[in-house]
């Protein structure tokens, strides 16, 4: 968990992180935060152990850091979350010798992770992602676009 841990104190990492707190800081809705990141890593985690998935921790946690990180660019000019994610995911991830393989699951965790018809790593991610959401207490559910089937309310993690 070393590597992971550097990206955590890197400073640039932390400025995006900043960045999305800013683009939100009005959001009612759910939050792109460290709190949300590490939700999704906790859970896909456990998921990775009850299925002998056999991924990495410190692949699963990396993934789930960055998987939401380029959200302000959103926000800001219509980019796709998961490709301004990872974009800013190959640039942090090249100073923290990440080998090519780990890289490559990395990357589909990132840009698959919003999409459910995908399968392997990404699945994982994407099922994690969503089982974070704790709209059963949410004080904006009303108003939430996500549609009743994909709304959490049930804690299975």
């Amino acid at each position: 968990m070393e590597r992971f841990n550097y990206i955590l104190n890197d400073e640039k990492y932390i400025d995006y992180l900043k960045r999305n707190k800013k683009f939100e800081e009005n959001r009612r809705f759910c939050r792109h935060n460290l709190e949300h990141f590490l939700d999704v890593a906790r859970i896909a985690q456990e998921i990775n152990l009850e299925e002998n998935l056999g991924f990495k921790k410190e692949i699963i946690y990396t993934t789930a850091i960055l998987h939401d990180i380029g959200k302000s660019f959103q926000y800001e000019n219509g980019t796709p979350h998961e490709i301004a994610s990872w974009e800013i995911a190959k640039e942090i991830l090249e100073n923290y010798n990440f080998n090519e393989e780990e890289i490559e699951l990395i990357e589909q965790g990132v840009l698959g992770h919003r999409n459910k018809l995908s399968d392997g790593f990404s699945l994982l991610i994407y099922r994690a992602d969503k089982l974070s959401r704790l709209c059963i207490s949410c004080n904006a559910i009303d108003e939430c676009k996500w549609s009743n089937e994909k709304k959490n309310f049930k804690i299975y993690y």
